[in-house]
């Protein structure tokens, strides 16, 4: 089969087309034909950093995690799809799992749910990992629980990949939904999302929160910029607020976490793809997402470009740049 592969680590131009064995089905997985992936920014470590990164795969590799594709065949054991069903997941291209830059991947299928009807594969493809992260986060921080009382949730970040899904989610979930973003067609796509724009640029934390919350601060507050930005996300918190953090390899002081009581959550959404752990807690919640995105509460926004297989190289390029607006796709 064709696919794009990686014979050492680097910049963007390490990928090289290749034809590789198809690989074969076997028990509890499924054989899907992928018919398109998206770019995450952990694609993109993985590919500079390989050699410091735990979770790299040994070269060559095959890179890429998200897809969208149909189910040509079933391993033993596999009783809840059908061969030509149309799944989406997020799978491979780290450890020793196989990536998506590829035209078949045998996924584990509790790794994988039916994709949404109302979707294409490509805007199916763009929301495994950033869904499952968004949606993962916000559960843990308490959105069910908060919503009842309309909570306050600020989205750190929210034209970003995770940032757009998070805060489509809190606001389907009830809550009343900020966000921060720093440039004009940010600010107008939080907005159209159904949040509350802050421009970080011009309104310091203590602004927007006394703008915004009367002083009192945000119940949850999802931090998808992570990194020194994660003071921001504790000044701006309540009393006994929920913090969630996507980037979080940082060395903070936690003073002012300390005397608010707050509780920290960090989200490492690949997790059960490392340790074959709880794996079927993801296959989960790609059925909720499909089930939220059916109703209407939720919709990937997609970068302008388009990239093919042999675009690769060009489509992180894109990612890196910060110059895309939306998820960026490789269609397969």
């Amino acid at each position: 089969m064709k696919a794009m592969i990686i014979n050492s680590f680097g910049n963007e131009d390490v990928f090289e087309a290749a034809e590789i064995d198809q690989p074969h089905v076997k028990a509890g997985h499924v054989l899907i034909k992928i018919a398109a992936t998206s770019i995450n920014t952990v694609d993109t470590m993985i590919r500079a950093m390989g050699e410091t990164l735990p979770i790299a795969p040994a070269l060559p590799a095959v890179l890429g995690m998200d897809f969208a594709g149909t189910i040509e065949a079933l391993g033993d054991g596999v009783t809840d799809y059908s061969v030509g069903d149309e799944v989406y997941g997020c799978a491979g291209g780290l450890a020793d799992l196989q990536g998506t830059l590829a035209e078949y991947i045998v996924a584990d299928e509790k790794l994988i749910a039916l994709k949404p009807k109302n979707l294409s594969m490509r805007e199916s493809a763009a929301l495994p990992l950033v869904g499952i992260t968004a949606y993962e986060g916000l559960l843990r921080a308490g959105i069910r629980e908060e919503t009842s009382k309309r909570a306050k949730v600020l989205v750190h970040g929210g034209s970003g990949g995770v940032g757009h899904v998070a805060l489509q989610l809190a606001h389907h979930f009830g809550a009343e939904v900020y966000s921060t973003g720093g440039g004009e067609s940010q600010l107008a796509l939080i907005e159209k999302l159904g949040a509350h724009a802050i421009n970080y640029k011009t309104e310091t934390v203590a602004d927007y929160v006394a703008k915004h919350t009367n002083g009192a601060g945000f119940d949850i507050v999802f931090d998808s910029v992570g990194g020194a930005n994660m003071l921001n996300s504790f000044e701006a918190a309540a009393l006994n607020g929920q913090v969630a953090s996507t980037v979080s390899l940082v060395e903070l002081d936690l003073s002012t976490a300390h005397f608010k009581g707050l509780s920290l959550h960090v989200v490492f959404m690949l997790i059960p793809m490392l340790h074959n752990q709880k794996r079927e807690q993801h296959a989960h919640i790609l059925s909720e997402l499909t089930k939220i995105t059916e109703a209407g509460g939720l919709k990937p926004v997609l970068d302008e470009q388009r990239f093919s297989l042999a675009d690769v190289s060009q489509a992180h390029t894109r990612l890196s740049s910060g110059s895309a607006m939306g998820k960026v796709v490789v269609e397969i």
